[in-house]
C-alpha cells in the first residue's frame, strides 16, 4: 500500500561553499556546522532539592574545509591578514545540492575569519592529492 511521495536522502559529496570575495567554491570535505548550548544549573532557596537547568550561551564550532593543492592563493592570503592582525570577517554560505545541481539547503554563518590554516603531509612513495585544510571561527549560524 502506497503511503506517499517518497523523498530520499541528499547526498553529501555534493555542496560547494560561498565566501565573500573568494572565487573558490570547490571543496574536498567540510565539516563543522553545528551549534551546542550548555545548560546553566540554578536554584534559589526556596527550589525543591533539584536544580532548574536554564539556557546557557550558544556556542559554534570551526568550520573545517579541506581542498587540494592548487595556485590558487586566495584562502591562503585571507589567512595571512589574519597572522598580520588585520582580520577580515566574512559572511559566507555552505550549500547542499540535488543530483540536478540544484541548491537543496544552505548554511550561512556571519563573521567568519580564519584561524588555523593546515598544510599537507607529504610521502614520496605515496600517490595522493596534497590537502590543505582551513579552520574558520565564526560568530552565528542559520539554515535556510
Amino acid at each position: 500500500m502506497p503511503t506517499g511521495e517518497r523523498k530520499d536522502p541528499y547526498r553529501s559529496y555534493n555542496f560547494l561553499v560561498e565566501i565573500d570575495g573568494i572565487t573558490r567554491a570547490g571543496f574536498r570535505e567540510c565539516s563543522g556546522l553545528d551549534s551546542t548550548q550548555d545548560p546553566i544549573d540554578y536554584r534559589e532557596g526556596t527550589d525543591p532539592l533539584t536544580t532548574r537547568k536554564l539556557p546557557g550561551l550558544v556556542k559554534y564550532s570551526n568550520i573545517s574545509l579541506k581542498s587540494g593543492m592548487t595556485d590558487d592563493a586566495e584562502l591562503w592570503e585571507w589567512r595571512k591578514k589574519a597572522m598580520e592582525g588585520k582580520v577580515e570577517r566574512k559572511n559566507a554560505s555552505i550549500v547542499l545540492l540535488d543530483d540536478t545541481g540544484a541548491e537543496k539547503v544552505r548554511w550561512n554563518f556571519i563573521n567568519g575569519w580564519p584561524t588555523k590554516w593546515t598544510g599537507p603531509t607529504f610521502n614520496a612513495t605515496g600517490n595522493e592529492v596534497a590537502i590543505e585544510t582551513l579552520e574558520i571561527v565564526h560568530e552565528g549560524l542559520s539554515k535556510a
